[in-house]
Order: structure tokens, then C-alpha cells, then sequence
């Protein structure tokens, strides 16, 4: 029996079935996606010994699978369910990135584009926000999480439902992982869920958000986004990272108080679809060869300017050797210390 590979890092998320009208106008259709798959890439631009935890229904194509695989990451942890699940994810693109996840019928309609049977009925998933306990069709169970996973020492949780975080970090934790780094869904960021999102963010290493998310958790509160960071770091993080699509990250390092604005890098936009997941994907990279948050940020920086440039799931992998490497000595310069 062939022995398992020896993985150094796992990434827990969601497998998506995605319709995309990308900002030109592009109709894609039923491609494999989902932010644990945008998060693999995003790291495998740099390494790919990369477990992956995630679900999947009877009607996922067998060939998405073997795509996934064919990529070099390890799926043992992908659970195929006994039955059918709806992981479908619609987004429509303006000229200006701008993104609307609504009515895909009116935007095909728009663009006189044939609109896909395999989208009828869809209506966006979102996450409920009132009960950490509540059970969805995608929740995740640690009893389909190979046993070796748990010996890989970093682990980046993409945005999911609040209780496969919770499950997934405590287990985390007393495995004695190094690294364990988090999103949350936007669902969640809101101020009637700030005492949960603390339970999540305790003794993580770093908690990565958008703007726009950490801005509604604080509503009322502040407009600082260094306030924002500091108080998100108070709830027991070292690292916070505050995503800004176009206009690049801002960093806030706990224990020294540092703080650093990266630009993003200068990238031809074909598709922003994954981006900000490509971007966690490059930081754990990053931060397992170095422990530091700048470099790591920069990692995660060059992946989604990668991402960027084309479509699929896996496309910030398909760049010549030593590409993302020659555009990270190009961005380093313009780190800027707050």
C-alpha cells in the first residue's frame, strides 16, 4: 500500500461549482472553484504539499476531482457526501470589479448571453448568522479528516459556516499546530456575532479580512482601520491582516505594534474571482519559511496578482518558473512602514 505524502500544510474550505461574468463581459460556466481551491493555488504557486478539507455532493463530477488532484494537492480530505448538494456560486463583474451575486438571469439577459440550464433555480448561499451550533448540508465532521492531516503544523480555515470553524480549530489547537490562520464569512462580521468571532480568533496566528467586513463589524465605533486591526488583535490574534482588493493590504503585528501598507501589485484584471483567497494561500507559504508578516504578506501579494490575470481556480500556478519570485524583489520596495 502506497504510504501517504508528507504534508506541511492543510487548507479547510469550500469546493464551489462557479458561473462567472468576468468584468469584459465573459460568460463562464459550472467551473470548479471555491475558496479552498483558490487558497491551494495560491499557495501552490509557491509550495504544494497541501492537504485539502472540504465536501462535495454525489453529483460533483468525478472529474473535478481528479483535476483537483491532478494539480499535486493531496484530497483525501475532500468528503463526498450520500447526497446531492447545491454548491453552486453566481458573480457578475462590472468594468470597475465591482461584483453582484443576484439575479444571474438579468445579467445573461443584459449581455445576450444563452443563460445556462444548469443555473436555473439558483438562489446565492448565505450563511446564517444566528446560531453557532446550526448544522448545514456542508458542515464539516472531523471524522473525514485523515489522521495525518493533523500532523502538518499549518493550517490557513477559509470562510465557512461557524460551526466547522469552531470544530476545526479546537482540533487545531490541541494538536498542536504552529500556524493556524482564519477568515470568517461576511455573514458573520457584524456586531451581534463580535463575541463569537472572539471565540474563533483566540490564540490564532493570523486573521485575515476584507475592508469592507471589518468596517461593518465596527460600525458605529470607529473608522480607523489601524483601531479596527488593533481591537480584532485583542481578541487574541498576533497577526491581522485587512484585504483592500485594488488599493492592496494593510498588516498589524500584535506583539511589536508594527504596522505596514503593501500596494497591490500592478496586475492586468482579467478575473478577480479568488484573489483575496489566493492572497491567504501566499501568506501561509510566507510565513512558514519566514515568520515574518511582511514577507508572508508580499507572498500572498504576488499570488493573487497571479490570480488575477485569468480564469480557473488553479490559474496563479500556470505562471514560468521564478516569475512570482522575480515579481516579489519587485514589490518589496514599495513596502510602506506606518
Amino acid at each position: 500500500m502506497e504510504s501517504p505524502p508528507l504534508l506541511r500544510y492543510i487548507i479547510a474550505g469550500q469546493v464551489r461549482r462557479e458561473y462567472i461574468i468576468t468584468p469584459s463581459g465573459k460568460p463562464i460556466s459550472d467551473a470548479t472553484g471555491g475558496n479552498l481551491l483558490y487558497s491551494a493555488a495560491g499557495l501552490g504557486v509557491w509550495d504544494n504539499a497541501i492537504g485539502l478539507i472540504g465536501k462535495v455532493g454525489t453529483d460533483f463530477p468525478v472529474e473535478s476531482l481528479n483535476q483537483i488532484h491532478r494539480q499535486g494537492f493531496d484530497i483525501r480530505g475532500i468528503k463526498v457526501d450520500d447526497q446531492e448538494l447545491d454548491i453552486r456560486s453566481f458573480f457578475a463583474y462590472s468594468s470597475d470589479n465591482n461584483v453582484d451575486i443576484n439575479n444571474p438571469f438579468g445579467h445573461f439577459k443584459r449581455l445576450g448571453i444563452l443563460f445556462p440550464k444548469s443555473l436555473l433555480g439558483y438562489t446565492p448561499s448565505i450563511l446564517s448568522s444566528g446560531l453557532c451550533s446550526e448544522v448545514t448540508p456542508l458542515s464539516l465532521r472531523l471524522l473525514d479528516v485523515p489522521d495525518d492531516y493533523w500532523d502538518a503544523g499549518t493550517v490557513h480555515i477559509c470562510p465557512m459556516d461557524y460551526l466547522s470553524q469552531g470544530i476545526l480549530l479546537s482540533k487545531f489547537h490541541n494538536s498542536n499546530f504552529h500556524t493556524i490562520t482564519l477568515e470568517i464569512a461576511p455573514e458573520y462580521m457584524n456586531q451581534s456575532f463580535s463575541v463569537n468571532i472572539e471565540k474563533l480568533i483566540k490564540n490564532t496566528t493570523t486573521f485575515f479580512t476584507s475592508e469592507d467586513c471589518i468596517r461593518n463589524l465596527f460600525s458605529g465605533r470607529t473608522t480607523n482601520l489601524w483601531e479596527m486591526a488593533e481591537g480584532i488583535a485583542n481578541f487574541g490574534c498576533e497577526i491581522v491582516v485587512i484585504k483592500r482588493g485594488l488599493s492592496g493590504q494593510l498588516i498589524y503585528e500584535k506583539s511589536t505594534d508594527n504596522r505596514w501598507s503593501i500596494p497591490a501589485y500592478p496586475s492586468r484584471v482579467t478575473d478577480p474571482t479568488g484573489a483575496g483567497n489566493a492572497f491567504c494561500g501566499g501568506f501561509i507559504y510566507g510565513y512558514r519559511e519566514t515568520y515574518d508578516p511582511v514577507e508572508s504578506a508580499l507572498h500572498g501579494n504576488i499570488s493573487a496578482s497571479l490570480a488575477v490575470e485569468g480564469s480557473g481556480s488553479f490559474y496563479a500556478m500556470n505562471g514560468m518558473p521564478g516569475f512570482a519570485h522575480a515579481r516579489l524583489e519587485t514589490l518589496r520596495s514599495n513596502v510602506q512602514k506606518m
